[in-house]
């Protein structure tokens, strides 16, 4: 896992008990936690609607449906990555369905060594997700700030018949006498006019 340890949270979605076990053997609490089983599509549905989870492993077919659309439905309406695991045969037409929406796929039968794989893959890439979505809400924050002090200062420009220079200088004096960022000197400008 690297420096620093994360556990992430997996829904495995199979019907089969051995694969149940062998996946509980290969998840350790250490780096995944917690771990939920359900063992139809139905049940599944209502595991996703009471919480989100890092991970979704599907191992096809299941007693009440393929698990396809479900496996669809995970990775484009959460932060789910999901792994579906597929018979051998049907696997290139299974990916070609769930690849474009971001799905992983598998071919079954497997080894113990690929399923470790796909696991460390998966871990890389909620690793590389978790820092976009991290740099991603800085640059919404930053433009959100950049917005507010725009607004505060037409509202010093049309309020106080200050220039923009002016307006700018009197944000950022206000922010640096009371230790605040200018960002609050905005809010408390913009609720002064409102």
């Amino acid at each position: 896992m690297g420096l620093k340890e994360q556990a992430y949270s997996v829904l495995v979605v199979s019907s089969a008990e051995n694969f149940n076990n062998a996946m509980t053997a290969m998840l350790p609490d250490t780096s995944f936690s917690p771990v939920s089983y359900a063992r139809n599509i139905a049940s599944a549905q209502r595991a996703v609607n009471e919480r989100s989870f890092d991970f979704v492993i599907i191992n096809t077919p299941l007693s009440d449906d393929p698990g396809v659309r479900f496996a669809i439905d995970c990775s484009t309406s959460g932060k789910a990555l999901v792994l579906l695991l597929v018979r051998n045969e049907i696997h290139t037409d299974i990916y070609d369905k769930v690849s474009r929406h971001g799905v992983f796929t598998l071919p079954k039968p497997m080894s113990r060594q690929a399923m470790d794989t796909a696991l460390r893959w998966l871990t890389t890439a909620k690793t590389k997700l978790q820092s976009a979505e991290k740099k991603s809400t800085r640059m919404e924050d930053k433009m959100e700030e950049i917005r507010l002090v725009n607004k505060a200062k037409w509202l010093l420009i049309s309020k106080e018949g200050l220039l923009e220079p002016e307006a700018h200088h009197c944000l950022e004096k206000e922010a640096m006498d009371r230790c605040i960022t200018k960002k609050q000197v905005a809010e408390e400008i913009i609720d002064r006019y409102n």
